[in-house]
């Protein structure tokens, strides 16, 4: 028999030739593997990572919409082909096995940057404003004591010049000054005042307390119909409302002059609620020219601001007593606009180095 060499392979007959010990499971009945060598099945424990893996390129049997390589570092292990991917599979840290698909992709502890992933959205939350930074328009709000950005003063009552005021204080033209203009209807109170306070060199208001009673509207008590109790009580708030304004207006360093028929021998609507509501340091001062000036600006008037002339010289006989009060007259019978507030600045001179007792 010449077969003796041919048999090698199997126990009991003498080996010709090495033959290689086969693996588990890689021979068939014949003795040769079904398989080529470079296509053998996968072992049944689970492949080890090497240390060194050498990428290969592995054909796609389909072809994926966007196939993802292997990343670096990693391989797709011996025997097995490279599994199609996700559109977007989760990102691995290197040397780890690949999650399994029945499990849901779980977020990152710690992502890593990537040029092409978005940085995570931060919390939308505003920023805290640094120590000392100027407060934003609408951030805060104002103090209590504030209206806008105007600190209003406490608005004390107007006290009469220190007799140890300086020269600037006690300067007509430029001192914060308060002076009440006092005068029968048709006297030029209001035309006086307004002009006055135009052509100081320093801020001066005009508060007419006829305008501010007319403030009232539906249900305003008009004295030339009768004065009542309700007519009263609306000039007494009239009167209150002016001085608190004037007290205001002083507190901030602007000058104040107010007009008002005051009558000597009328409390009610004399000196003493003036006096009360503006303080000791105001000026008051008559303004009184002739009866037939009275009557002729009276005529030029309209609405009910316009009084019967018979009305007109009882209340110009009544302010006849201010004569004997001892406050300062002006008589404007024969003077413009301009030479009036020129007098009636010569007199605030005198009351702020002089003060009057009233």
């Amino acid at each position: 028999m010449q077969h003796s060499g041919a048999q090698g392979a199997h126990p009991g007959f003498g080996a010709q030739w090495p033959v290689p010990a086969p693996s588990p499971g890689g021979l068939a009945a014949g003795g040769f593997s079904p398989h080529p060598p470079h296509a053998q099945a996968p072992p049944p424990h689970p492949p080890q990572p090497q240390p060194q893996p050498q990428p290969q390129p592995q054909p796609q049997p389909q072809p994926q919409p966007q196939p993802q390589p292997p990343a670096p570092g990693q391989s797709p292990g011996p025997g097995r082909g490279a599994a199609p991917q996700p559109p977007h599979p989760p990102q691995q840290p290197p040397h780890q096995p690949p999650l399994q698909p029945s499990a849901p992709p779980q977020p990152q502890a710690q992502p890593q940057p990537h040029p092409q992933q978005p940085l995570p959205a931060q919390p939308q939350s505003a920023p805290a404003p640094p120590a000392g930074a100027p407060a934003q328009p609408g951030g805060s709000m104002p103090p209590a004591e504030a209206t806008g950005h105007v600190r209003l003063g406490p608005g004390a009552p107007v006290e009469i010049p220190a007799p140890d005021a300086t020269p600037a204080q006690l300067d007509a033209t430029r001192a914060a000054v308060a002076v009440l203009l006092i005068g029968p209807a048709g006297a030029g109170k209001t035309t006086v005042a307004r002009y006055w306070a135009d052509h100081r060199a320093v801020p001066t208001s005009h508060i007419s307390l006829d305008d501010v009673r007319e403030w009232v509207r539906s249900g305003f008590s008009d004295p030339q119909t009768g004065w009542n109790e309700n007519s009263e009580a609306q000039y007494r708030l009239a009167r209150r409302t002016c001085g608190f304004a004037a007290r205001n207006f002083l507190a901030n360093g602007i000058s104040c002059i107010l007009d008002d028929a005051v009558f000597p021998d009328w409390p009610v609507i004399g000196l003493g609620g003036w006096k009360r509501h503006v303080g000791p340091g105001l000026i008051p001062v008559v303004l009184l020219p002739g009866l037939d000036i009275v009557l002729e600006r009276n005529a030029q008037r309209s609405g009910n601001r316009r009084l019967a002339d018979e009305e007109v010289a009882h209340i110009h006989g009544r302010m006849a007593g201010w004569y004997s009060s001892g406050l300062p007259i002006i008589d404007n019978s024969r003077q413009d606009i301009a030479s009036t507030a020129q007098m009636l600045d010569n007199v605030v001179a005198r009351s702020l180095a002089s003060p009057v007792s009233w």
